[in-house]
């Protein structure tokens, strides 16, 4: 390896949202992560959705007045087939 090209690798305490911290190897002193393996729903076997400043309430708000966009458009009236000429 040469020398003064590579970053430092430092220990590093990761702290979650919900509480935990662990510490790991890495080139920050510090990490904030939302979900970890203490919270996420695959190792504790809850569902739990994940909103992250409130998301989930903005999408539903924004869409809860306007529903489905094809069913209020007009119906297109069916083209009647082109008479065959008679020989």
């Amino acid at each position: 390896m040469k020398d003064g090209i590579h970053p430092k690798y430092i220990d590093t305490l990761v702290r979650c949202g919900c509480g935990n911290t662990f510490s790991t190897r890495s080139t920050v002193p510090e990490m904030k992560v939302d979900i970890c393996n203490v919270c996420h729903p695959f190792f504790t076997g809850k569902l739990k959705f994940v909103d992250t400043a409130g998301r989930i309430e903005k999408f539903k708000s924004k869409f809860a007045e306007a529903g489905y966009a094809s069913l209020k458009k007009p119906k297109k009236q069916p083209v009647a087939p082109a008479e065959a000429a008679s020989s």
